[in-house]
């Protein structure tokens, strides 16, 4: 089963980091370009990052620029999202896919490529 796993979640106060991590299972994710999304509560689905194949082009939204970080490992299949002075209006699960990493961020296309995962619960309070 294609499927991405994402992990590095949890609970933390505002002003802090923590470092997601996006793992594909059933294949490889090395040869297509990866982005982040998140939901928040009682909203839709919304693209944050995506980072190009080779790892050398990064885009971001602009509530995130300076803040989030994406990377990936192509030697473990690993992707990345450090995420630094976390606000309450980050909380939200979020979750990896394989994209089009292009044009509006905020709704990028996926490819259809398996499964969404079951996301990573970032709560940021206080």
């Amino acid at each position: 089963q294609l499927q991405f796993v994402e992990s590095g979640g949890g609970l933390v106060q505002p002003g802090g980091s923590l470092r997601l991590s996006c793992e594909a299972s059933g294949f490889s994710s090395r040869y297509y370009a990866i982005g982040w999304f998140r939901q928040a509560p009682q909203k839709e689905r919304e693209g944050v990052s995506c980072i190009s194949s080779s790892g050398i082009t990064s885009k971001y939204v602009d509530s995130v620029k300076g803040r989030f970080t994406i990377s990936r490992d192509n030697a473990n299949n690993i992707i990345y999202l450090q995420i630094n002075n976390l606000k309450p209006e980050d909380t939200a699960v979020y979750y990896c896919a394989a994209v089009f990493c292009e044009g509006n961020i905020t709704t990028m296309k996926t490819y259809g490529l398996g499964d969404w995962g079951g996301g990573t619960l970032v709560t940021v309070s206080s």
